[in-house]
């Protein structure tokens, strides 16, 4: 707890998602917007996020759908080039996620001196893109091998677009999980981006593991992020930040502002 505090400077901290573009080489890449494109949508973005308060962001490639396991070089390069041009605007702890390629995700973090990752690392999933076995092993020994033992973990324990093939209880999951593979905080999440995590499901892991940070990962709306953070230990955010609450949308500033004004409140 106490170095989780020190990451994001508050116990209980408002991850926020810079949601970029389709890299190049995915279906629904824009060719015409380009890499300059990419790169001022997240400026924007970024700017109205930290405006807003957030205590942290997370860059992430939501927008590479269909997703895969292994993503493309040109992906985790591209992500790379567009953080890099933001570095120094950043004035906030940030984080990555490669969807859903966990060395890749360690490789960008490693790339851009990124503070945190997310990720799943854990677990056997029937999922939209086939069966799914990600190996936390050969992460953990990535991020060694890299000289990033640094870098602070998150495991999300409840696959979006995805359901467990391991039928023990959530709970049971996500204490096996931290005893097998030592993540540093754990994520709790709904269906599909945008959609809530079960608070029955985040109550649970949270009483199995009281002293590991536990946070909801997706669905946080504005009249839910109080209840959510009396149970979490924080949460990540995107959809609710964007316009009409649309994950595709830009970040609304004003709802940003909005949601951090309630998320400090609650805590």
């Amino acid at each position: 707890m106490q170095r989780f505090e020190t990451v994001f400077g508050t116990q209980k901290p408002v991850i926020a998602m810079v949601h970029l573009g389709a890299l190049p080489g995915t279906p629904l890449h824009d060719k015409e917007l380009g890499l300059v494109g990419l790169v001022e949508a997240a400026r924007a973005d970024l700017a109205a996020l930290q405006s807003a308060g957030v205590d942290a962001i997370m860059f992430g490639n939501e927008n590479d759908r269909p997703y895969e396991f292994s993503v493309d070089t040109a992906s985790t390069a591209t992500m790379a080039y567009v953080i890099g041009q933001l570095r120094d605007q950043i004035t906030v702890p940030f984080g990555v996620n490669v969807l859903w390629d966990p060395r890749s995700t360690i490789a960008l973090a490693a790339a851009t001196g990124a503070a945190f990752c997310r990720e799943i690392f854990t677990g056997t999933y029937a999922s939209d893109m086939g069966y799914w076995a990600p190996d936390a092993g050969s992460a953990m020994r990535y991020r060694k091998q890299l000289g990033r033992d640094d870098l602070f973990m998150l495991y999300n324990v409840s696959a979006e677009f995805a359901d467990s093939l391991d039928r023990r209880p959530l709970p049971d999951r996500a204490r096996s999980a931290v005893f097998s593979s030592v993540p540093d905080a754990v994520l709790v999440s709904g269906q599909i981006t945008g959609e809530a995590a079960r608070m029955e499901d985040l109550e649970a892991v949270k009483v199995v593991l009281p002293d590991i940070p536990v946070l909801a990962n997706t669905g946080v709306k504005h009249d839910t992020v109080a209840e959510v953070m009396r149970v979490a230990n924080g949460c990540i955010v995107g959809s609710s930040l964007k316009v009409d609450g649309d994950t595709w949308n830009a970040v609304d500033p004003d709802r940003a502002r909005d949601f951090m004004d309630r998320a400090k409140a609650a805590r």
